[in-house]
């Protein structure tokens, strides 16, 4: 099991509803990570949740960790500066963030799954 303890972080209201709709919505590649890949994990991970002004597509409150898995649109200019902003964001509340393409999701779980697993066993910092 992780060493972390959890911490509640401050979220915006506002966007439950939204994250309660995403829930229902899953893309593929998010459906296969959740059903292919986080349920094999002996860590409680949450989908679609909300940190602060952003909704994450998974967190692990135990590890400290959130998993974002990213389609095309999060490859122009405008959406790298936004990830990065929110990455900086998580950073500074001490939560780490990991990014996959839904490529990497779909074609490759096994090796997903295997560096997600470096993460949630990594020795604390």
């Amino acid at each position: 099991m992780s060493p972390y303890q959890p911490i509640f972080h401050e979220y915006n209201k506002n966007l439950i509803e939204r994250a309660k709709a995403n829930r229902k919505e899953m893309t593929p590649a998010a459906r296969r990570m959740w059903y292919d890949i986080l349920k094999n994990l002996p860590l409680r991970f949450l989908k679609q949740r909300v940190i602060g002004n952003y909704i994450v597509d998974f967190y692990c409150a135990a590890c400290h960790l959130v998993i974002e898995v990213d389609g095309d649109s999060h490859f122009s200019e405008e959406a790298i500066a936004y990830d990065s902003e929110r990455t900086a964001y998580f950073e500074s509340l001490g939560i780490w963030v990991v990014r996959f393409t839904n490529t990497e999701v779909l074609q490759n779980p096994d090796g997903v799954f295997e560096q997600l697993k470096q993460f949630i066993f990594r020795p604390p910092s």
